[in-house]
């Protein structure tokens, strides 16, 4: 079992399967998101995951032109969830926010094309310039 949770404990998560996919990604949102920094997020098949705890969310569109639903803790603001509309049966979780950290261990980095000159970017892992295709 998976699991993790918000700064202050409030929002908390469970996966019962391995993540389908672990990245990095540099957008632009995701900087925002990172405080300038790349996120690193976990897919995982959305029936696989449980969420206790409240999430706001906040519903924007991502560089890639999907909508997407990115869920924060409503009191301490920690970014735990994305999930974009057009693939509800995923929910992406980030890896910030697990027990252990170590589950977290990034596969690719995606939009290489908008990180900054001075992103720390791992030149073992596979790098896409921008969105690639959908997980299945």
């Amino acid at each position: 079992m998976i699991t993790g949770g918000c700064l202050c404990g409030a929002v908390r998560y469970s996966a019962s399967s391995e993540p389908i996919f672990v990245r990095t990604c540099w957008c632009r949102v995701c900087q925002k998101l990172g405080a300038g920094s790349a996120t690193v997020n976990m897919g995982f098949r959305s029936e696989d995951v449980r969420i206790e705890g409240q999430l706001t969310q906040y519903v924007s569109t991502a560089d890639s032109g999907t909508v997407m639903h990115r869920g924060f803790c409503p009191v301490c603001g920690t970014s735990v969830t994305s999930q974009a509309e057009t693939r509800r049966h995923q929910i992406n979780l980030r890896a910030g926010t697990l027990d252990d950290p170590e589950i977290g261990k990034p596969q690719a980095t995606i939009w290489v094309s908008q990180a900054p000159s001075w992103a720390c970017i791992d030149p073992a892992l596979p790098q896409v310039e921008r969105q690639p295709p959908p997980s299945p």
